[in-house]
């Protein structure tokens, strides 16, 4: 398939996509398109960046503006379920541009902000509703939304939302929409409690995989760089001062770490900004709209940006402590090497980080290159065996 003229998409939204810049589908969209123009309830197993928002917007559209007169009925009739704050606010602002030209009104919901404005939304009529688990489930005890004519219910990343802990707020909302619905599941990864989800929420669904079998992308080079733990912060300056660098994700594993490293990081006159979750709802959309203005070259965060987020140009990951979670390695790379572009992503090990770096590599089914940092005085030597070797066994002498 070649174009969107091939999905039988109406031809508002074949201009609307051409005037975006769309030249062809990509793989989600091309397979799932089609099965949710007939109604068909769709499991997506596709990464962050693959147009997974357009190939669920585009039919999405077309289901609501079938019967126009039914737009002016002042109830949600299609729910984006999704994990986080930023991600609602981009996912409303791509909807936004493909139903341009038609008369389909949205409302986002997230909590860590007033009430107003997402009050006047749904009382002008949304049809759309674009919200985050909290938030939603917030305003329907307080009455303020009805979920009970929903048509089309979109749950976007959904292993975020259960990582996040939102299983039993998700469970609910999908119970308090009708049973006669078309349901789309999007996931970077489909597990267990997934599929017992999806058997119970959605009916005879199709299921499309776009996934990469490599776990990540050909254009990013990956390295560990071993450091006594109290040597970290010193190496990371020292690999920022010799890397030539766009943007830079600085990715930590607690809210205080990235406080305190962009803190030190500001004392050296980097310009860099922080994103976590403890950060007001403004501060966090003014850290991401400056980074991706390129006001701050550095961008401190924890994993609230490895996922979802569309930041395009970044150059350059650093992981300052292995994460806690194999998976999670692949999500904070994949921010770099984006689009067909080369990135490098240098993860910061510590010994006591031993456990954490060999369930990566076995989840990627390879050892990841060690490096020292030619120049920099270590103070003890770095461990830099292979995690992942296993020793061969002796040969028993026959006696």
């Amino acid at each position: 398939m070649s174009s969107f003229s091939d999905l039988n998409l109406p031809e508002i939204l074949l201009k609307t996509v051409e005037s975006l810049g769309y030249k062809e589908p990509t793989p989600i969209q091309e397979k799932a398109i089609p099965s949710m123009l007939q109604g068909r309830d769709v499991i997506g197993a596709a990464q962050t960046g693959t147009g997974k928002t357009a190939a669920y917007a585009l039919p999405t559209i077309v289901h609501l503006t079938a019967a126009r007169e039914e737009l002016a009925k002042p109830f949600p009739r299609a729910l984006i379920l999704v994990p986080t704050r930023e991600l609602a606010i981009q996912v409303d602002e791509a909807f936004k541009k493909f139903a341009a030209g038609t008369p389909i009104k949205l409302a986002l919901i997230y909590g860590g902000v007033s009430y107003g404005a997402q009050l006047a939304a749904l009382k002008e009529g949304a049809n759309v509703v674009v919200a985050t688990p909290g938030r939603l489930l917030d305003l329907q005890e307080r009455r303020q939304i009805d979920l009970s004519k929903i048509e089309v219910l979109i749950l976007d990343e959904v292993d975020r939302m259960l990582d996040m802990g939102f299983i039993e707020d998700v469970s609910r909302i999908i119970r308090l929409c009708p049973r006669e619905r078309q349901t789309l599941l999007f996931s970077a990864t489909i597990n267990r409690t997934i599929r017992e989800i999806a058997g119970w929420a959605l009916r005879e669904p199709v299921e499309i995989d776009v996934r990469s079998s490599a776990l990540t992308a050909d254009t990013i080079s990956h390295a560990i760089y071993p450091v006594p733990i109290f040597q970290k912060y010193d190496l990371l300056l020292a690999l920022l001062e010799r890397t030539r660098y766009n943007s830079v994700i600085v990715f930590t594993r607690t809210k205080r770490d990235a406080d305190r490293i962009t803190e030190w990081l500001q004392a050296n006159r980097i310009s860099v900004t922080t994103m976590h979750a403890d950060r007001s709802q403004n501060e966090r959309i003014a850290a991401l709209k400056g980074f991706r203005d390129g006001k701050y070259n550095v961008l401190v965060a924890t994993d609230i940006a490895s996922r979802g987020l569309d930041i395009s140009g970044v150059s350059h990951v650093i992981n300052y402590n292995v994460p806690e979670h194999p998976e999670d390695y692949v999500h904070r790379i994949g921010r770099t090497g984006r689009a067909g572009n080369e990135g490098e992503a240098f993860t910061l090990f510590s010994p006591d980080e031993l456990s954490q770096l060999k369930a990566i590599e076995q989840l990627l089914g390879k050892t990841i290159e060690r490096k020292k940092l030619e120049g920099f005085l270590y103070r003890q030597e770095p461990l830099m065996f292979n995690s992942t070797a296993v020793p061969a066994k002796k040969k028993r002498r026959n006696r």
